[in-house]
């Protein structure tokens, strides 16, 4: 049982509403609920009340079961991994998912460091906790944490960042910290620097956007990859130059390829890369079993990373440059979280640019 907690509103309800994740399968296992208990954070911990939430590809893989290792199709396909749908292994369910959080502190744990109660805040969705035997080791939040798909979440204290000052909505804070937050690792994993020609695979989806954004902030020049209808925000957020999803990207043409696509264009993405260039993916929605040219990685010295994991100083970086007003994400269209199901698969059908965040409460649509 969690301790008492030093600071705790009279006002706070027992109960709130949310979106439940049953089990491994469609849109039928994420069961609405008016009647969740509202957790209490535990020493170290704060409770966080939801302002936005947004919706990402994980929280569809982790309901499908995309992520069991049988599963080798692309993220339309699905999954139907029953026992063993996480990477990590099987998930305790019921689970309340939602990786992209943006909230406010309403109450912390016995020793809870961090932002004071009151403070709008983010987190990473895949929270660092590095040991000496496991130095990439981290928990995330909406799978092995429960998460921000209902009103209130309890968070490790000292992973929340205060966003108070940042002159962007609740909304758009909540695009932040999956989407930038990955592509802020994908880009420090590759290297990439003022100069750079760099190559972003699903230039039109959340990370995509964000990492042609940030790229462009590090002075590279770069190229999305985005359908007709789609490739006028890819440019909007900074891309040079937009290749359709079928185009092949010039040989030897990019010092980085950032790719969330993989599937069977994998191998033009390393023949795309010059000589001692440097590969980096995080994603893989069209695949993730791919296939290349084992002479052409080392032959050309290509360096080939995965980018999951984000030094804590990553994020932080990120979060200074918000707070500046250096990012503006790009938001598609909102939901009540009560609408999630219908939310997952307006994303899913890809036919925006942009973010679709969740807003617990809203039921005006």
């Amino acid at each position: 049982m969690s301790a008492v907690p030093e600071t705790l509103p009279g006002a706070l309800p027992a109960r709130m509403s949310g979106a439940l994740l049953t089990g491994h399968g469609g849109p039928e296992k994420l069961a609405w609920s008016d009647a969740i208990p509202v957790p209490r954070p535990g020493p170290g911990e704060a409770l966080v009340q939801v302002l936005a939430a947004g919706v990402n590809n994980t929280d569809i893989n982790t309901r499908i079961g995309w992520y069991a290792r049988e599963v080798t199709g692309a993220t339309a396909e699905g999954g139907g991994a029953a026992e063993a749908g996480g990477w990590a292994g099987a998930l305790a369910f019921p689970r309340i998912q939602g990786g992209d959080l943006c909230g406010r502190v309403v109450a912390l744990g016995q020793g809870a460091g961090g932002p004071p109660p009151g403070a709008r805040v983010i987190c990473p969705i895949n929270m660092p906790e590095p040991t000496p035997e496991r130095p990439f080791a981290f928990r995330a939040l909406g799978s092995e944490l429960d998460g921000a798909f209902a009103e209130y979440c309890a968070v490790p204290a000292r992973q929340l960042h205060d966003v108070s000052a940042a002159p962007l909505s609740d909304v758009e804070l909540a695009a932040i910290p999956c989407n930038f937050g990955t592509a802020a690792g994908l880009l420090r994993r590759a290297g990439v620097r003022t100069g750079h020609r760099v190559l972003v695979t699903g230039a039109s989806g959340g990370v995509g956007l964000a990492a042609v954004q940030l790229a462009r902030l590090a002075g590279a020049r770069v190229t999305g990859v985005a359908s007709g209808a789609k490739q006028a925000a890819v440019r909007e957020a900074g891309a040079e130059d937009v290749l359709g999803r079928d185009d092949t990207p010039p040989a030897q043409g990019f010092d980085a390829v950032i790719d969330v696509v993989g599937g069977a264009g994998w191998g033009a993405l390393i023949e795309a890369l010059r000589p001692g260039g440097h590969y980096a993916v995080s994603g893989a929605i069209a695949g993730p079993v791919v296939e290349a040219d084992l002479r052409v990685i080392y032959l050309n010295d290509i360096t080939i990373h995965g980018a999951t994991y984000q030094p804590e100083e990553v994020f932080a970086g990120l979060v200074a440059a918000v707070v500046a007003g250096r990012i503006r994400p790009r938001i598609a269209e909102t939901y009540p979280l009560r609408r999630i199901a219908e939310a997952q698969a307006a994303f899913q059908a890809k036919r925006t640019a942009g973010k679709i965040v969740l807003i617990p409460g809203d039921d005006r649509r």
